[in-house]
């Protein structure tokens, strides 16, 4: 399914309580022996790279799902303003991980410092997003864009991806290796936003990716 491309908007009125969620549970399959979240981007590894986008975004709370070498990967992020969520199930795939940070956002009741109006879901394997990119999806969510919105580059879709709380519940359904794909899909509102970015298309599976 093609979703319309819309352009950002040329501000953002900041009146939305956004927090970001971070994917780093995965087991880097295709990396080789080393966890590509721990390896070189820039100077810093791959995984604190993608959270300082989310910080330098403006986004709060900044939430961390951890699975594969969690304490490697939260000691990598150490010194850093995140909390970190365990996903126990991270091999069966991205969408445990999206469920164990839906899962800490939707209970807004036991901790309202995470009630927020929508998440931006972002990869630990994607280092290279702007934080730029990611306020422009806050600020076309905040202009009514749409309530599933995904950066793109060049009119093509890429991560990461803001959801509405109301779509949750369905996030917090997802199985297997897909994320909130789907849920993006299958979204009445959806669209990805032009952020004239290459950074939202590019991810790091092979160490090829990081040259």
């Amino acid at each position: 399914m093609t979703l319309p491309v819309v352009d950002p908007p040329a501000d953002s009125p900041g009146d939305a309580a956004v927090a970001g969620v971070l994917l780093a549970a995965g087991t880097s399959s295709r990396f080789g022996d080393e966890n590509k979240l721990l390896a070189n981007a820039n100077g810093d590894p791959v995984v604190r790279e993608s959270a300082q986008t989310l910080l330098d975004a403006g986004l709060d709370p900044i939430l961390v799902v951890v699975g594969y070498e969690a304490d490697r990967v939260q000691n990598a992020l150490e010194g850093l303003d995140v909390e970190f969520a365990s996903n126990p199930d991270y091999e069966s795939g991205q969408a445990s991980s999206v469920r164990a940070g839906v899962r800490v956002l939707a209970d807004q009741e036991r901790d309202a410092d995470f009630a927020v109006d929508a998440a931006v879901f972002a990869l630990g394997d994607m280092p290279f997003v702007a934080p730029e990119s990611v306020q422009l999806l806050v600020a076309a969510y905040e202009h009514g864009a749409g309530t599933a919105l995904a950066a793109g580059y060049a009119g093509e879709r890429g991560n990461p991806v803001l959801f509405d709380a109301q779509h949750f519940p369905a996030l917090a359904g997802r199985e297997g290796d897909v994320g909130g794909k789907q849920v993006l899909l299958s979204a009445d509102d959806a669209a990805v936003v032009e952020t004239g970015d290459p950074g939202v298309r590019r991810d790091v599976d092979r160490r090829e990716d990081l040259a």
